[in-house]
């Protein structure tokens, strides 16, 4: 994420954000499921993500991108970081001015079709289980 990306998150006050590839943030939405609304299977053996209205509290990331913005408040929310737990994640991560995070999920812009792409966010989604509202927390 570019200094101008960071410092418009956090002079917006967001909480998260992310920078992803278009396919990638396609397949991220498809993640998505309601028994009701939007029922079956996420792709690629990744964990169901709640509806964005489902989740408890507005820090808490709809989904994982490839350069994600944590707030301060949003890190605290999922857990990050720990240090015994976040040794790989921190070595691409960077503490912003106002205390969040930028983290990026793997060294290539996101790619779907990549075996090793799928399992690193397997083991962040797996890290981080309140990511998308599937741990009440």
């Amino acid at each position: 994420m570019s200094a101008s990306s960071r410092s418009t998150a956090e002079a917006a006050h967001g909480y998260w954000g992310h920078a992803t590839p278009f396919d990638a943030a396609v397949q991220a939405s498809r993640q998505v499921r309601d028994p009701v609304r939007k029922p079956g299977s996420p792709p690629h053996g990744l964990p169901a993500l709640k509806l964005t209205e489902q989740l408890r509290a507005p820090e808490i990331p709809y989904y994982l991108g490839w350069l994600n913005y944590w707030s301060e408040a949003a890190a605290q929310a999922i857990g990050f970081p720990d240090a015994a737990r976040d040794a790989e994640l921190l070595s691409r991560s960077r503490r912003t001015p106002s205390g969040g995070w930028v983290v990026q999920l793997t060294e290539a812009p996101l790619d779907y079709d990549n075996p090793e792409h799928i399992e690193a966010l397997r083991r962040a989604y797996e890290r981080f289980p309140v990511i998308g509202g599937r741990d009440s927390r």
